[in-house]
């Protein structure tokens, strides 16, 4: 820092504008192939000259921007006329060099006058987004229509209609206002939309095992159904049917975490230990079964390519009215049963979805303690694993059942336990 200190700031400024403007031209000559080079207006030395073009005509200035404005005018004229002549030459019509040019003359002012942390961003953001020009073709040719009107409505959601909303109470013997019931819409959804596209783009013909994962951060129990349809046509590797549906059930505790995290951070310090342990039992267990138990027939699972779309309207609305059902019904429940009432509640719901009775706890809309909410929250989990393990039984039938029983009946033990400990 010391030998950085005796060199003059303009110096330094000099160097980083040098360093830089070469290293992207540098960087235009790599990505170009030399047979289309004399069709550009230069690459390493132009841009390391439109660097210190920029870096001279700022200087002088001593503040005053108008010699560095005319220039980069002039600049600006001489490109837009390369490009004219270019593209009624060649017929190349791509506008990225010039645009490239013109950001490396603005460099100076970066230099001088903002952060280096913000000077180096740029740059960095520059170089990478050149070399990624490939790479966002072959992205771009995976993407259809149906998948920009998905990030719409993701947008739409998220950022137009949840800051219109109201945070007003819908009726006034209970905290339920339209704009939290649209906030557990959106964090569900945002939750949803990860695993989609994570499935859609990363996992696109991804195993069952795959399909476990990123299929339990949408919903445990739907996909602990359609895994469970896959082996009853399939009838081969038991154990790794089962494994998919436990892993499953082992994002299910990171997702609800995740929400948990989102809502209340009280409850959070309450049940993180807790929902850690059971996540790692739960996964513990799943590739126990996926290398402990295999089928003799070594067959390959099945391999699955569809993913719904987790943003489909009549998800929205279903989730909605589930929310708003379960805002209704457990003020009811605390109103004229007390906590005895939530308890027994949070062993029902575990037949439908529980995210929508969950967020309505996590929300704090009800005068109960957070102890209380972290135990009907274990409960209402206990209840849905045993659903699953119902659904995958009746469904699958066969083998599949007697290596679930194993592993769902620890995950509940240990549930039980917890809910003795906390």
């Amino acid at each position: 820092m010391e030998i950085f200190n005796l060199i003059p700031d303009k110096l330094q400024e000099f160097g980083l504008v040098f360093i830089f403007s070469l290293i992207i031209g540098l960087s235009q000559r790599r990505i170009h192939p030399p047979n289309i080079e004399n069709k550009l207006f230069g690459t390493d030395r132009t841009f390391t000259f439109i660097g210190i073009l920029g870096f001279i005509l700022f200087v002088i200035g001593d503040g005053d921007m108008l010699y560095f404005l005319g220039g980069g005018l002039i600049l600006s004229v001489f490109l837009a006329l390369f490009y004219y002549l270019r593209a009624k030459k060649h017929e190349i019509y791509g506008i990225t060099t010039i645009v490239i040019a013109l950001i490396t003359y603005c460099l100076t002012p970066l230099a001088i006058t903002q952060p280096r942390w913000l000077f180096l961003l740029i740059v960095v953001t520059v170089l990478i987004l050149t070399e990624l020009k490939e790479s966002f073709t072959l992205f771009s040719q995976k993407l259809n229509k149906d998948e920009f009107i998905t990030l719409a409505k993701f947008l739409v959601i998220a950022g137009v209609i949840l800051p219109m909303v109201p945070d007003t109470p819908i009726v006034n013997f209970l905290s339920l206002t339209p704009y939290k019931i649209w906030l557990a819409v959106v964090v569900i959804s945002s939750i949803s939309y990860v695993s989609y596209l994570l499935h859609k783009f990363i996992f696109k013909e991804s195993g069952i095992i795959i399909t476990g994962i990123l299929g339990g951060l949408y919903s445990s129990t739907a996909t602990t159904i359609i895994i469970a349809k896959k082996y009853r046509e399939n009838q081969v590797e038991p154990n790794r049917y089962s494994a998919a549906i436990l892993l499953a059930t082992a994002m299910m505790y990171l997702r609800i975490l995740i929400i948990i995290f989102i809502f209340n951070s009280e409850l959070f310090d309450i049940l993180f230990p807790w929902m850690l342990v059971l996540f790692f039992v739960s996964a513990s267990l799943g590739y126990g079964l996926l290398f402990f138990f295999k089928d003799a027939k070594n067959n390959q699972a099945a391999i699955i390519t569809n993913e719904k779309n987790p943003l489909e309207f009549k998800v929205a609305m279903l989730f909605t009215l589930l929310y708003i059902a379960f805002s209704f019904l457990t003020w009811y429940v605390l109103n004229y049963f007390g906590n005895l009432g939530l308890n027994v509640l949070s062993y029902i719901v575990g037949v439908s979805d529980i995210d929508p009775f969950l967020i309505n706890l996590f929300q704090g809309k009800f005068a109960v303690s957070n102890q209380l909410i972290a135990l009907a929250t274990l409960q209402a989990i206990i209840s849905n694993n045993v659903v699953k393990f119902l659904y995958a039984m009746l469904i699958a039938k066969k083998t599949l059942w007697k290596l679930l029983l194993i592993g769902f009946s620890i995950i509940t033990a240990i549930n039980l336990l917890i809910l003795l400990l906390i």
